[in-house]
């Protein structure tokens, strides 16, 4: 069996930060080792110095594999398990393959390697890995589409980061050394910013640390190691439930703040019987605390309290522990022996404890009640049933005397009092025990009918009796309890596990959640108060409605008749009936569900906020980006030609000064296009463009479109202008209802683009024809064309069709875009199609004006569902 290749992964902050080349140099180590060493793929970059280190490497070739009429290079994966080579150095971990390739993702690949038994060295960004991926783009504003899954790099056998300081590596970026010099502006001012860099920095050590902790515990528990290793300070808070829980957990906040990535964990101990009294209210209230904190809550099941806190906080290599000073009575303590807080701290070995005070010590626990929590309806039920069960029983017993002894007597009585129990509780059954106890002494103990008592056996039976009738009567009466309380439990889980349910239902889970409140308790409506920020140092304070559900909702928490806090500053009321004490503790559980569901649908409103801020934060750098390049360059050329001409140290000729005022000319028309294209798009954004319709021929827009395009175009040597364009446009078209202005510059922005992309000598053709009541315009080339997948997308602002990101003169991207708000505004339509032979055709239609004459036509040269 081949042994499995190692991993070895160079992690970085960013791009730069010199992954490639630490591989290269490791490479190069392993190489004069001895080791058998080959470059798998390795991309440079254009980076001179990391080129270098690839002289005295042995590279296998790479895959070339052609898509969409483009050539791609791609790791040769057959050819590399062919050489099967010691050691495989494979850039770029999270790559995405070309369509067609083996596999999609190169990591996939690099899984063939290893279990080939070919060890692997390779890089990964932050960015790439999948866990991290939304952090990343909230932070930078950049999707990042190629990721990899933790658990490829966290398999790795070592991981080193790569790291270098925001300062360092925009030095780096500043001197050439990452991108080339027309990128450099644009990436200081976006994703290289020092906040963005300090940001993902502070993300590559926190994983990194996460993946050691992973590592260390793996060897602890490999070795049986369960002693606590200070290596990160770890915090458990013990809670039971009680009103003392908060300070203890914002204590243990305190103490695990002060070390730099300290862990607050709380703790709940559940009893596997599930009698424990806990008040799940406000355990919910303390998880929502904890997690507020940034803590984690954890319960789990244990009837040795302490062993279970210890065994928890050993597991979690847990470096202290914070638990309450007991709250019994100090009589009572010293009756039932030590407690819980001095079980763990006996054996908490190198694990410091913390007792705190609190407001509840020494007060005591409630004991339990004897009431049976039955009514009185059952009560007097009981009652009766033991009275007709005795008034049976005397007579019956008294005539069969001479065939029954007195321990007969006894059971048969005893079976009267358990019958009583079962029926009427705790309170009947001693009532009843008492009463059958003087009824044998009456009846059936010897002096007969007297209440004296002539032998000790006798009196001996009635007491033991007597004490054995309330002891199973204690002990009927608390298995009946528990059925009744197990059954209330049973309803509240089942109702509680729907309301969790339905705060997935999205938006709508407030109102539904409360809806579901007033249903489970009968009421008339329910709200939700929020107190006024402003007014929460008052004793009663402002409140507003944050949602309210059902007929006359309370508008202050006084005018309800059941209130339960639901947060900080919130409280849900209840109009209607009164609810009972049982209910309270419920509803307390649903107030807390209820305030999960409103923080989330503050969340929702928030992320949909944010992300508005986000594309309007992308677009904005998006025109920066843009704009900086494009204004810059004709205010350039226009410059640098006007102060050629008003230079006294050359003598320039005419045909001199007539070019350079040429040059000046045509780039104060670049600047002027560009400033009218940001005008008219602001306009279109806000609604404010003027638009008169009115009936035009087509023929004489394209005419004047064309006309204005051609003047101070520089055209191809040996064309003149009018070879550039062929142009099938009748006439005798119908006149169409359009803006005659702003369809010239439609058209003269398509045809310009079109041209751009031709092929050199090639004409753009524009074809016109009538179908019912719209005419099309089509605009043909032949150029490379655009898939179909990406031709909604280079509608939206910024977008060329080439998608680059470095402006090369061809405007910043708002032509499409303001030719659909165009077109749009004037009622008619532009769309994108696949050109006869290749290229793309845009069609534009416009409805015909009425009172003109319509023809049908069949746009020439069409093939329905083209696409290429």
């Amino acid at each position: 069996m081949v042994q499995r290749g190692r991993l070895r992964v160079y992690l970085g902050a960013a791009p730069g930060v010199g992954k490639t080349f630490r591989m290269l140099d490791e490479g190069h180590r392993r190489l004069a080792r001895g080791t058998d060493v080959v470059v798998a793929f390795v991309e440079t970059h254009g980076r001179p110095h990391t080129a270098e280190q690839l002289t005295g490497l042995p590279v296998v070739p790479r895959l070339r594999m052609r898509y969409r009429d483009a050539e791609f290079e791609e790791m040769d994966l057959a050819a590399v398990l062919d050489r099967h080579p010691e050691l495989a150095l494979v850039d770029e971990l999270a790559h995405t393959n070309v369509p067609g390739s083996v596999y999609d993702k190169r990591w996939q690949a690099v899984q063939v390697l290893l279990e080939a038994g070919i060890d692997v060295i390779s890089t990964v960004n932050v960015q790439h890995l999948e866990s991290l991926n939304d952090v990343v783009e909230a932070i930078t504003g950049v999707p990042q589409r190629e990721t990899v899954p933790d658990w490829v790099v966290r398999s790795a056998e070592q991981i080193e980061l790569v790291d270098m300081t925001p300062e360092a590596l925009r030095r780096r970026l500043a001197h050439g050394n990452i991108y080339q010099p027309d990128k450099i502006d644009a990436a200081m001012t976006n994703y290289f910013r020092s906040g963005n860099l300090t940001a993902l920095r502070e993300l590559a050590l926190l994983w990194l640390a996460d993946s050691v902790e992973e590592g260390l515990q793996r060897y602890r528990d490999e070795h049986g190691i369960a002693s606590t290793w200070e290596t990160k300070e770890r915090v458990v808070v013990a809670l039971t439930g009680g009103p003392e829980g908060e300070a203890l957990i914002r204590r243990a906040a305190r103490i695990a703040s002060r070390a730099t990535g300290g862990e607050l964990l709380a703790l709940h101990i559940a009893r596997s019987d599930g009698l424990a009294g806990s008040s799940i209210a406000a355990l919910d209230q303390q998880r929502l605390l904890v997690e507020s904190l940034g803590g984690s809550y954890h319960s789990i099941i244990g009837d040795d309290i302490p062993a279970a806190v210890l065994d928890f906080a050993r597991a979690k290599n847990a470096t202290q522990i914070v638990i309450g000073a007991s709250r019994r009575n100090p009589v009572v303590a010293a009756v039932t022996g030590p407690g819980t807080g001095l079980g763990i701290t006996r054996h908490a070995g190198t694990i410091d404890v913390h007792v705190v005070s609190h407001d509840y010590v020494g007060r005591g626990r409630v004991l339990p009640r004897l009431t049976s929590g039955l009514n009185a309806r059952r009560r007097l039920a009981g009652a009766g049933v033991g009275a007709v069960l005795f008034a049976i029983l005397v007579p019956v017993c008294a005539t069969f005397r001479r065939d029954l002894a007195l321990g007969s007597d006894l059971l048969l009585f005893l079976l009267a009092v358990v019958i009583c129990a079962l029926v009427g509780g705790i309170y009947p059954a001693l009532v009843a025990a008492i009463v059958a106890s003087l009824l044998l002494n009456y009846y059936f103990v010897e002096p007969l009918h007297r209440w004296t008592i002539a032998r000790s056996e006798n009196l001996l039976s009635l007491v033991v009796f007597l004490l054995i009738a309330g002891l199973v009567s204690r002990v009927v009466d608390l298995a009946a309890r528990r059925n009744v309380e197990a059954a209330r439990s049973n309803a509240e889980a089942e109702t509680l596990s729907t309301l969790a349910g339905s705060l997935l239902r999205g938006e709508r889970a407030l109102p539904a959640l409360m809806d579901r409140v007033r249903e489970t308790f009968a009421v008339d409506s329910v709200a939700l108060l929020r107190r006024s920020p402003d007014e929460q140092a008052r004793p009663g304070g402002a409140w507003s409605t944050v949602a309210q559900v059902g007929e006359h909702p309370a508008d202050r928490p006084e005018d309800g008749t059941a209130e339960v806090p639901a947060g900080e500053d919130l409280v849900l009321v209840l109009n209607g009936r009164t609810l009972a004490g049982e209910d309270q503790r419920m509803l307390a559980a649903f107030a807390t569900e209820v305030a999960v569901a409103y923080r989330q649908l503050q969340l929702s409103e928030q992320a949909g906020a944010a992300a508005e801020l986000a594309a309007s934060d992308r677009a904005r750098t998006a025109l920066l980006n843009a704009v900086s390049h494009d204004l810059r360059t004709p205010i350039a050329a226009a410059k640098a030609a006007v102060s050629s001409l008003r230079s006294d140290e050359v003598a320039w000729s005419a045909q001199d000064q007539s070019e350079l005022l040429e040059d000046a000319d045509r780039a104060l028309d670049r600047l002027t296009a560009l400033v009218t294209n940001l005008l008219d798009l602001s306009r279109l954004e806000a609604g404010a463009l003027s638009v008169t319709l009115h009936p035009i021929g087509l023929d004489d827009v394209v005419s004047r479109a064309l006309s204005s395009i051609a003047v101070g175009r520089r055209h191809p040597p040996g064309t003149r202008p009018e070879e550039l364009v062929t142009i099938s446009v009748s006439d005798e078209l119908p006149a169409v209802l359009a803006d005659a202005g702003l369809l010239e510059r439609v058209v003269a922005n398509l045809v310009e683009n079109a041209q751009r992309y031709n092929p050199p000598g090639v004409p753009v053709e524009l074809r016109a024809s009538a179908h019912g009541s719209v005419v099309e315009l089509l605009i043909v080339d032949h150029g490379p064309g655009i898939p179909e997948l990406d031709r909604e997308s280079v509608f939206a602002a910024f977008q060329r069709r080439d998608d680059r990101a470095v402006s090369t003169g061809a405007g910043v991207g708002l032509g499409l875009a303001i030719a659909r708000g165009f077109m749009e505004a004037m009622h008619g339509s532009i769309a994108l199609e696949t050109s006869p032979g290749g290229g793309l055709m845009v069609v534009l239609s416009l409805p015909v004006a009425e009172g003109t004459g319509i023809s049908n036509g069949v746009r020439p040269g069409v093939r329905g569902g083209d696409s290429g």
